[in-house]
């Protein structure tokens, strides 16, 4: 090898370190903000959780200090007294319905839409996409009167009618993208196996993109449990409410209570299962998210 080769040689390589070492400084205000988030984050749900086991008193005057006895009564008082383990109950059985309606619905829609080839497809998918920038105030009337004109107001079959047609458009853009992903060979294969196109799709298709519904299954959790506008304007009835408007109505109760010991039990109550669900299920919603985003 010649001199100038060698010489060429270290010049990339050392064009090629130049080139890294920016790339990482340009990385570094990213990771500083995400780094201060995270910890914000979990400063101030420790913060929280730490002030669901204080007496009131402890609340104002200990506010960053353990206490000496946690108070686990607090829990008891807001579960039994305040409805919210009633709530906990309707939630699970509107959201658990919700997303279950939304998985069966949005996954054979999202199967032809990446798989099928047909007329106006592509004006389809785009009229699915642009559901999920439609604000909800603006269906507040309409969904008022269509729940109306089949006695759903004030029902949780109604809120879960309402969950599950709004969830669609954002179900159906993630799935259809995974569904995109998965290889041909293995369709054409089963359709020369004799199988017909259902059979395909839920023998075949729809195991393989376990992954995606699992991404979509966990998002709209999220979301529903968390949900709080459409709950508030189509459930009335006390017993029938969901856990985040059962939490809006304990906070409103602080003004003539106090309880804020009992306010931060159920701000827990309401925070903890989304975030053990995350954990459980994080690594597989991220690689179905990856797989999702890659044609």
């Amino acid at each position: 090898m010649t001199q100038q080769s060698l010489q060429a040689n270290r010049s990339a390589a050392l064009s090629t370190r130049t080139r890294k070492r920016r790339i990482q400084l340009r990385q570094v205000p990213a990771y500083l903000f995400l780094g201060a988030w995270s910890a914000f984050t979990i400063l101030a749900l420790s913060w929280v959780v730490l002030a669901s086991v204080k007496t009131n008193r402890e609340v104002f005057r200990q506010p960053f200090q353990i206490p000496a006895e946690p108070q686990w009564v607090n829990y008891e008082r807001v579960w039994s007294n305040s409805q919210v383990g009633q709530s906990f109950l309707n939630s699970l059985l509107i959201v658990g319905v919700s997303v279950v309606l939304i998985l069966v619905v949005s996954a054979p829609a999202s199967y032809i839409l990446s798989r099928a080839r047909f007329k106006g497809r592509g004006l389809l998918t785009m009229i699915y996409i642009a559901g999920i920038g439609i604000p909800y105030p603006l269906l507040f009337i309409p969904l008022f009167a269509l729940l109306a004109g089949i006695k759903l107001i004030n029902t949780m079959p109604g809120l879960i009618l309402i969950y599950v047609s709004l969830s669609i458009p954002f179900t159906v853009y993630i799935l259809t993208g995974f569904f995109s992903t998965l290889p041909q060979e293995l369709e054409d294969a089963a359709v020369i196996d004799g199988a017909s196109d259902f059979q395909v799709f839920r023998k075949v298709m729809l195991p393989l993109a376990s992954p995606g519904l699992l991404t979509a299954s966990i998002f709209n959790f999220i979301g529903l449990w968390n949900e709080f506008q459409l709950a508030l304007i189509f459930i009335q009835d006390p017993d029938k409410r969901p856990l985040s408007l059962s939490l809006y109505t304990l906070k409103n109760s602080m003004t003539y209570s106090g309880d804020w010991a009992a306010l931060f039990a159920g701000v827990v109550i309401v925070v903890v299962p989304t975030i053990l669900l995350y954990i459980w299920l994080s690594e597989r919603m991220i690689s179905g998210m990856t797989l999702g985003s890659v044609k």
